[in-house]
């Protein structure tokens, strides 16, 4: 046990010895925060010590047992499950004085903790390391990886194949936070309920003695889907102040899933954006913070379809009309006269200006903090198996490489192209 890591809970009882020697002092929880919190007490047999688990997991209930003249009792507590849906976070203790036969309280005081909650950290912070996935076909990739993080002074963790089982989307895996109390604070990774190939990394190779761990696991109703990968919970604004509010630990962006547990956090409020319209629906795929010089200190990225056509006409009249897009085989007038292709990315534009107007309230931004990246999607459905309405209708992928999608190293960044 590492009592740094646990808050210090002190009883004192002062009085006659005599009170004590006839009536029994009990410490107590109920049955309902049972595993929620965990409560240690020191004890020495000659010369060992030894720490007692007196409260929580089974035990609801402890006879404390006081020597003469003694005035104080320390006991170590920790908390076991971060705030949910079902757990507002707080603890109540109580301590109560005894008659022995029959057993009625006479006395009894109470002691309310509140379990720190999980803080997730900005990605425009500077960085400490990097992980990423190594697979068979991604050597390339990694290397990239490897060079942008000695740049960014950087360390690189490398998840190997026998570890990630041939699941190379470690940021849908794992979100890294802190959880922080008056005396202590520390790094706590959240793991999702995604269950793929790297389910187990995160608990395996992460959790550690100053390393904290927490899942929230899908309720038996619930299936395994995109939206509860943390690519939908990958970004999070910087501190802001919204209407002479301030938040100084930042406003997490994401999609419906997950949103019960960052809600009842209570220190970050929640942005919930729209994704159900792109196919894997994740956050990151539409937009991205990065670090800025002025104004608050970091910009917002925005996918544009609008400014992608825009700057693919621009490229046309000076006479680039012919040349290919990358990983494409359409020119650039291709694109640009496909009607359909146009439609779809009309559709896209209209769901991203949707986000974009919640994005301006919920953060208080102006138009110069938003930066809008060229980008165009396609339908996940093709017109030679559906009609041109099911084409329409059909959820987005990006049409080349997303490049909002990036990582964001401090002034380093990693575009995909």
């Amino acid at each position: 046990l590492d009592l740094e890591d646990m808050s210090r809970m002190i009883l004192t009882t002062q009085g006659p010895d005599e009170v004590f020697a006839n009536y029994q002092l009990t410490l107590h929880i109920s049955k309902a925060d049972d595993d929620k919190v965990g409560v240690f007490y020191i004890q020495r047999k000659k010369e060992q010590i030894y720490y007692k688990h007196i409260l929580g997991s089974g035990k609801i209930s402890y006879h404390v047992k006081r020597n003469l003249g003694q005035v104080q009792t320390v006991f170590y507590v920790e908390g076991l499950k971060f705030p949910d849906i079902d757990f507002s976070g707080i603890v109540t203790f109580h301590a109560s004085l005894l008659e022995p036969v029959p057993e009625t309280s006479i006395f009894t005081d109470t002691l309310v903790f509140r379990v720190a909650p999980w803080i997730m950290t900005p990605n425009t912070l500077q960085p400490v390391s990097v992980y990423v996935c190594s697979v068979d076909d991604n050597k390339d990739f990694v290397e990239h990886i490897r060079k942008l993080a000695t740049k960014a002074g950087c360390k690189l963790i490398i998840c190997p194949e026998e570890e990630n089982c041939e699941d190379r989307w470690i940021q849908d895996e794992m979100e890294f936070g802190y959880t922080q109390a008056p005396h202590k604070t520390f790094p706590v990774v959240f793991d999702s309920p995604r269950n793929r190939g790297l389910k187990d990394f995160p608990f395996k190779e992460i959790l550690g003695p100053d390393f904290g761990y927490v899942k929230r696991e899908q309720s038996s109703d619930e299936s395994d889907t995109t939206l509860d990968a943390f690519g939908n919970l990958e970004v999070i604004s910087p501190p802001v102040t919204v209407k002479s509010k301030e938040y100084p630990l930042g406003l997490m962006t994401g999609g419906h899933r997950n949103i019960d547990f960052l809600k009842s956090q209570v220190v970050q409020s929640p942005i919930e954006l729209y994704t159900d319209w792109l196919l894997v629906g994740h956050v990151d795929e539409m937009l991205s913070f990065v670090p800025a010089p002025d104004r608050k200190g970091f910009r917002l990225l925005l996918a544009s379809p609008r400014a992608c056509f825009k700057l693919l006409k621009e490229k046309e009249k000076e006479g680039h009309g012919k040349a290919k897009m990358n990983r494409k085989p359409c020119s650039i007038s291709e694109i640009i006269a496909d009607f359909l292709l146009r439609q779809y990315n009309d559709k896209c534009q209209k769901y991203i200006d949707w986000n974009r107007k919640t994005l301006k309230e919920e953060l208080g931004l102006a138009e110069k903090d938003i930066i809008e990246i060229p980008q165009l999607f396609h339908s996940s459905e093709k017109l030679l198996d559906n009609s041109i309405s099911e084409v329409l209708k059909a959820p987005a992928e990006a049409y080349f490489p997303d490049m909002v999608n990036m990582i964001v190293l401090g002034k380093h960044l990693g575009i995909p192209k």
